[in-house]
C-alpha cells in the first residue's frame, strides 16, 4: 500500500513539473521526447507547432493507446527546428538512436537485391543486397536474386566491362569471348567506359526499347556484311531482352521508377505496403506489420523517413496516400513536401487518375495483409486459448472458459434490440448467439435496455439449467456494468463477474473496466488478450447492428404498405412474395398486379403512394 501511495505522489509531482514546462513551449516546429520514471525515452514525435502538439497529450480525453503512453510519461524534452523538413530528419535520427518502444521502428527483416555499377577506375557490374553511400550507381530493387542475376547476365554479354573482382595479370576467357576490354593488359579510354555506363543506365532506367532498336540496327549491318555469327549473337541479345521484359507486368505508360506507399490500420496495428515500380512495371511489393501508438499518419511518415534514411538507392518518384480525416489534405501535402525537400525526389499525394489507383492498390494490399495477420491469430488455437487465460488472470479469475457479451442497438431511436454472442476458449460459438427485441423500454435508454436483456437471459439460464458464463461483457462503462450487476445480484441472486468495454471517439475498443466499483484494467494493446476483447466487441456489435437493420427493414416495409388503403396483412405478404421487395413493387406496371387479383385502380394507388413517399424522403 505504501509503495502504491508513493508512486501516486511521484506521479503527481511529475505532472506538476510537466504543467510548468508546458507553459514554456514555443509556437515553433520541432521534436519532443517523452520520458518515463527511469528517465528513459519512450516516444519521439515531431510537430509543426510544439506547444499545441505536446499540450494535447495532457489535456482532454484520449483513446486507449494514447492513455497507455501518457500514463508512463514523467518528463519531456523538446528540440526546436527551423522547418518541418528538419523536424522530420531529426525525428528519424532520434528514433534510430534511442529506439523508443512506443515508436514505429523499422525492422529490416528482408533486403532485396540491386544491380550495382561500381565507382572504380575500371567499373564492373555486380548484384548486391547492401546499398552503400559509395558513389556507385544502384538499380532496383529486384523481386529476387534470380531476376537480378538474369538481368546482370544479359548486360554482361552486351557490355564488356571488367568481370574479375581482382585485376589479373593476363587476359581471361571473357576477353576472348568479347565480354571484357582487358584493362589488365591494355589502357581503356574513359570515354569507352562512360558510353557503356550511360547505355547500361539507360537500359536499367527503362530505355530498353531504345537499346533493342540499336541492337536491331547493328544486327542488320552485320547480316549485310555477311558477319552471320555476330548477327546471331545480336539476335540472341534481342530475344533475351524481350524475354526479360515480358516477365514484368506493365502498369504505367511511362518508364519511371516509383515507390508507391499505402497503409492500413486496425486493432492497434499498422501495415505499410510498398509497391516497387521499375521501368514503368510493378516488380515487387513489400509489407511491414507492427503495433503503433501515436497518430497513424504521423507514424506512417516516420516509417517512410526511416526507410529512406537506410536506403540511399532512391526512385525517381514517391507516391504517398492522403490522410483519411476530412480537411487534412494540407497536412498530407506538407509531409510529402518535407520528404521531397530532404530526399531530393519528387514526392506526390495523388488525388485522381492512374497514380491514385496505384495508391489504392497499395492500400488494399495493406488491408489484405493486416486481415491475414488477424486471421492467422484467430486460427492459432494455442494463442487464442492463452489469450482467454491471460484475460481471466487480469480480471482475477482462476479460470475463464465461457464469455457472454451483450450490445444494444437503437439507431435513430427506433426498433430497439439487443444481441448476445458467446465465446468459448477464446473462439466464437455462433450456435449459441441470441437476439432480443426490447419489450419494456420506450426510447433510447441504454441502462434500462441492459437491465431487461440481462434479466431475460439469465432467468432463462436458471429456468432451463443452461451453462453459466465465467464472465459477462457489456458494451459500455460504469453505468452499464452497474445495471447488469444490480439485476444479477439483487434480482436473480447470481454472482457472475461483469466487465465493460469502453470505446474511443472512433468507436474502437479503448479500455477494459471491471471490479466493484468498476475501474480500468490496463492491457498491452499488442497483446493477445486485448485483441480477443476487440474481436468480442466487434462481433457482438456486428450481430446487434445486423439484427437491428433486419427489424427496422421489416418495420419500414410493413408501415409503408399498411399505410395504403385497401392493403391488409394478407395482401402485403402476397405482394412481397410476388415482387420480392418494395423497390420491385414501385417499379412495376399496373398490368403486373393483375395475377394477384388487384385491380388497376388499386395498383395505381400502390405505385403512386410508394413513389410519392420516396420523393418526400429525398426532398
Amino acid at each position: 500500500m505504501d509503495s502504491f501511495m508513493n508512486e501516486i505522489q511521484e506521479q503527481e509531482k511529475a505532472l506538476e513539473n510537466i504543467r510548468h514546462k508546458l507553459a514554456l513551449l514555443p509556437d515553433l516546429p520541432g521534436c519532443y521526447l517523452m520520458k518515463n520514471k527511469e528517465d528513459k525515452i519512450i516516444y519521439v514525435g515531431k510537430a509543426k507547432i510544439l506547444k499545441n502538439r505536446v499540450r494535447s497529450y495532457f489535456t482532454g480525453s484520449h483513446d486507449g493507446k494514447t492513455q497507455r503512453l501518457v500514463s508512463e510519461i514523467r518528463d519531456f524534452e523538446y528540440i526546436v527546428t527551423g522547418s518541418n523538413m528538419e523536424a522530420l530528419i531529426l525525428e528519424c535520427n532520434l528514433i534510430k538512436k534511442h529506439s523508443p518502444r512506443f515508436n514505429v521502428l523499422l525492422k529490416d527483416d528482408k533486403t532485396y537485391p540491386y544491380i550495382k555499377i561500381t565507382n572504380e577506375p575500371h567499373p564492373r557490374l555486380e548484384v548486391t543486397r547492401r546499398v552503400l553511400k559509395d558513389k556507385a550507381k544502384y538499380f532496383g530493387p529486384y523481386p529476387n536474386a534470380y531476376a537480378a542475376q538474369q538481368t546482370k547476365k544479359l548486360l554482361d554479354r552486351m557490355y564488356p566491362l571488367r568481370k574479375c573482382n581482382v585485376m589479373p595479370k593476363e587476359v581471361c576467357l571473357y576477353y576472348h569471348m568479347g565480354q571484357c576490354l582487358a584493362p589488365c593488359v591494355q589502357e581503356v579510354p574513359q570515354a569507352s567506359y562512360d558510353a557503356m555506363i550511360q547505355e547500361i543506365t539507360s537500359f536499367l532506367s527503362g530505355g530498353h526499347e531504345e537499346i533493342k532498336k540499336e541492337l536491331q540496327r547493328k544486327m542488320m549491318e552485320a547480316a549485310e556484311e555477311l558477319q552471320f555469327e555476330r548477327a546471331k549473337e545480336l539476335r540472341d541479345q534481342i530475344i533475351n531482352i524481350d524475354a526479360l521484359m515480358e516477365k514484368q507486368k506493365i502498369t504505367t505508360k511511362d518508364a519511371k521508377n516509383r515507390d508507391v506507399f499505402g497503409f492500413s490500420v486496425d486493432k492497434g496495428w499498422m501495415c505499410v505496403q510498398i509497391l516497387y515500380m521499375r521501368q514503368g512495371k510493378m516488380i515487387e511489393r513489400h509489407a511491414s506489420v507492427f503495433p503503433f501508438y501515436g497518430d497513424a499518419y504521423s507514424d506512417f511518415l516516420s516509417y517512410v523517413a526511416q526507410y529512406y534514411s537506410e536506403n540511399p538507392a532512391l526512385p525517381q518518384e514517391i507516391l504517398l496516400p492522403e490522410m483519411e480525416e476530412e480537411g487534412e489534405m494540407l497536412d498530407s501535402v506538407s509531409g510529402a513536401a518535407a520528404l521531397q525537400q530532404w530526399l531530393g525526389v519528387k514526392t506526390l499525394v495523388p488525388q485522381r487518375g492512374l497514380k491514385k489507383q496505384m495508391i489504392t492498390m497499395a492500400e488494399e494490399n495493406a488491408r489484405v495483409s493486416l486481415n491475414e495477420k488477424f486471421q492467422l491469430i484467430e486460427r492459432n488455437e494455442e494463442r487464442t486459448s492463452k489469450a482467454s487465460e491471460n484475460l481471466g488472470r487480469a480480471i482475477g479469475l482462476s479460470s475463464l472458459s465461457r464469455i457472454e457479451a451483450f450490445d444494444n442497438s437503437n439507431i435513430q431511436g427506433t426498433n430497439p434490440v439487443s444481441a448476445m454472442v458467446v465465446f468459448i476458449e477464446g473462439k466464437p460459438a455462433k450456435k449459441e448467439y441470441r437476439k432480443y427485441k426490447v419489450r419494456t423500454v420506450q426510447g433510447p435508454d441504454d441502462y434500462e435496455t441492459m437491465r431487461e436483456v440481462i434479466r431475460r437471459r439469465y432467468e432463462r439460464v436458471l429456468k432451463e439449467n443452461l451453462p453459466m458464463p465465467d464472465l459477462i461483457v457489456v458494451d459500455g462503462g460504469k453505468g452499464q456494468i452497474s445495471a447488469a450487476t444490480d439485476v444479477l445480484e439483487n434480482e436473480l441472486g447470481l454472482y457472475i463477474p461483469v466487465c465493460g468495454l469502453v470505446k474511443d471517439a472512433k468507436h474502437k475498443t479503448a479500455q477494459l473496466m471491471a471490479f466493484d466499483p468498476p475501474a480500468p484494467i490496463h492491457l498491452a494493446r499488442d497483446s493477445q488478450e486485448f485483441y480477443l476483447l476487440q474481436r468480442i466487441q466487434d462481433e457482438v456489435h456486428r450481430f446487434a447492428i445486423s439484427f437491428h437493420r433486419e427489424q427496422r427493414g421489416k418495420s419500414m416495409v410493413a408501415s409503408r404498405l399498411d399505410a395504403i388503403p385497401g392493403i391488409g396483412e394478407k395482401r402485403r405478404k402476397a405482394l412481397l412474395k410476388h415482387f420480392g421487395s418494395l423497390k420491385k413493387i414501385k417499379e412495376a406496371s399496373v398490368e403486373d398486379f393483375r395475377p394477384l387479383s388487384i385491380g388497376d385502380k388499386l395498383a395505381r394507388e400502390i405505385i403512386n403512394a410508394l413513389r410519392d413517399e420516396e420523393e418526400v424522403e429525398e426532398s
